[in-house]
């Protein structure tokens, strides 16, 4: 019913951008959250940051990434400034999304993931 389709991810050097996008198409009357995870190798998958009523950001990316919405394209972005090799990751987006109306259900659907590399 949903699909999510992320891209813009890819190998940079430390220090470097690199902007990431994904795209939410199918049966969608709205969406609540849009955000982006990330999972290492041999980590947990961990939030990244997240957009609903308000942004949040772990820790670790604040200062360096920013999380933006395009409402009317059902996408979300995340530009990453000053990469670093601990970056590297398989960035995951998803979205809270209601099918039909205001009062059906929420669902949380996920993109298939991009992959992130920093090099030092």
């Amino acid at each position: 019913q949903v699909q999510l389709v992320e891209s813009g991810g890819g190998l940079v050097q430390a220090g470097g951008s690199l902007r990431l996008s994904c795209a939410a198409s199918g049966s969608i009357f709205s969406i609540n959250v849009m955000g982006w995870y990330r999972q290492a190798p041999g980590k947990q998958r961990e939030l990244v940051a997240v957009s609903g009523g308000s942004t949040k950001y772990a820790d670790s990316v604040k200062g360096r990434f920013t999380i933006s919405r395009d409402s009317a394209k059902n996408t979300v972005y995340l530009q990453m400034d000053s990469l670093k090799p601990e970056d590297t990751a398989v960035y995951y987006c998803n979205a809270d999304i209601r099918h039909y109306s205001a009062y059906d259900p929420q669902y949380r659907y996920w993109g298939q993931g991009t992959q992130v590399t920093v090099s030092s």
